[in-house]
């Protein structure tokens, strides 16, 4: 079976990560932009103000997009340069930006995805609660339609939400995001309500708008894979359990509420006494129809009683690798929810840096995507209805907590020049892309 002919080969980026112009053109602080601000809290002490100027430079980055032939782009919307009080009035100038940017790549026949949250909240919201605010899904709505409005004659594919377990597991459990903080499994479950709250109002909102267009939401994952000691069954259930006080990284938590109406039966026995009132009409609300699922897929996870022998290859970030992560990531989720689904990220870091003959050589890469996509391979062998991979990330850039340490990216990005040089592996994506993977 392979890959359909239509697939979707892409790259994908998020603004705080490369866009700078952090303050320029009516923008507002988000919460990403404070939390840079206190000592301690990115590895190299870094800050998003500048990154990789892709605000404006975006003209230069999707000519190199064209030229290293994506098929697909997927980048997502900053919330505070729409709306710079997070609701309220609209900032043009700000959406003018992301309109230029999807006419750009529209003209190199680049097909646009936008994701409408990629963890850049107004830091003007956060002062107001942020996703402990009950109000929030309307403020959401806002400024979804706002950028539908907008955005939607020409886009047809939205995300409403980038990994809402990370910005929530990270942000609000762990504190080492933004906003830093360290709730109780009361208040999480409350920020995962208002979550599912606000998604299914930008779904209503988006269908409204755009009725025409695919509306998806991004899960971050780790799948578990089967190994000799255990059978494909004890995987499947072991990925899907969700219990307290870590429900927020169970990605039946996020998605049985939108697919299957309801929130996982166990965490609600479990959390009786502290599960927020959930409506009818929320659940309705919420599991509105979408049309895919997106899977961000970095590592695999074995059982318990499994360990990877020593020596286990790892990135430069210091994830081990898994062959068969996207294999078994696609074929859990399909089995469960069957959507349609797309890779919308995955990749890895390197010790990337530009060698003496001006190139930069990552083979590392390169055998690491070989390997996953290879397994991504098997799984549409399988049947498995995969739409699309988006390979993170376009270029290099500003990697949260560890600051520009990290380089994901196929684009090398040197942040005292701000030159952009393609790594080997773009080069090697590029054949994959043309022969829509029978290369691998």
């Amino acid at each position: 079976m392979s890959f359909r002919k239509d697939f979707m080969w892409g790259a994908a980026t998020a603004s705080f990560q490369i866009e700078g112009a952090w303050n320029e053109d009516g923008k507002s602080p988000s919460i990403w932009d404070v939390f840079c601000e206190e000592p301690g809290r990115i590895e190299d002490g870094s800050d998003g103000k500048v990154a990789c100027d892709h605000y404006h430079r975006y003209k230069e980055d999707v000519k190199l997009m064209a030229d290293l032939g994506l098929k697909a782009y997927r980048f997502s919307i900053a919330w505070p340069r729409v709306i710079p009080e997070g609701t309220g009035k609209v900032n043009e100038k700000g959406l003018e930006f992301y309109s230029n940017l999807v006419d750009e790549l529209l003209k190199y026949n680049i097909t646009p995805f936008v994701t409408l949250y990629h963890w850049d909240l107004p830091y003007s919201l956060q002062i107001k609660g942020g996703w402990l605010n009950p109000e929030i899904s309307d403020w959401f709505e806002e400024y979804t339609r706002a950028v539908v409005a907008k955005l939607g004659d020409r886009v047809k594919h939205f995300i409403t939400f980038n990994e809402p377990s990370v910005f929530l597991g990270c942000g609000n459990l762990f504190g080492v995001h933004a906003p830093g903080m360290k709730c109780g499994s009361r208040d999480l479950l409350l920020a995962g309500h208002n979550v599912h709250i606000a998604h299914g109002k930008a779904v209503r909102a988006i269908r409204e708008l755009a009725p025409d267009a695919q509306v998806g939401i991004t899960l971050a994952t780790m799948p578990r894979i089967p190994n000799g000691d255990m059978d494909e069954k004890a995987a499947y259930d072991i990925y899907f359990s969700c219990h307290k006080p870590f429900f927020v990284w169970s990605d039946a938590y996020w998605a049985d509420p939108i697919v299957f109406g309801h929130y996982p039966e166990d965490l609600v026995n479990e959390c009786k006494d502290i599960f927020p009132k959930v409506t009818d009409e929320d659940m309705k609300l919420i599991s509105q129809k979408i049309d895919f699922i997106g899977q961000n897929i970095y590592q695999g996870k074995y059982e318990e009683g499994y360990e990877r022998p020593r020596g286990t290859p790892h990135t430069e970030i210091g994830w081990d690798t898994f062959d068969s992560a996207l294999e078994w990531g696609v074929k859990h989720f399909y089995k469960r929810w069957k959507l349609p689904i797309y890779i919308t990220e995955n990749g890895l870091s390197c010790h990337d840096w530009e060698s003496l003959d001006g190139k930069v050589h990552d083979p590392n890469r390169i055998d690491f995507l070989h390997r996953y996509l290879r397994g991504l391979k098997t799984a549409a062998d399988a049947s498995c209805d995969i739409r699309g991979y988006f390979q993170w990330s376009f270029m290099d850039n500003f990697e949260w907590a560890k600051g520009y340490n990290p380089r994901f990216g196929m684009v090398f990005c040197d942040y005292n020049t701000l030159k952009r040089i393609p790594k080997d592996s773009a080069y090697w994506y590029k054949e994959v892309i043309e022969s829509n993977g029978e290369n691998l």
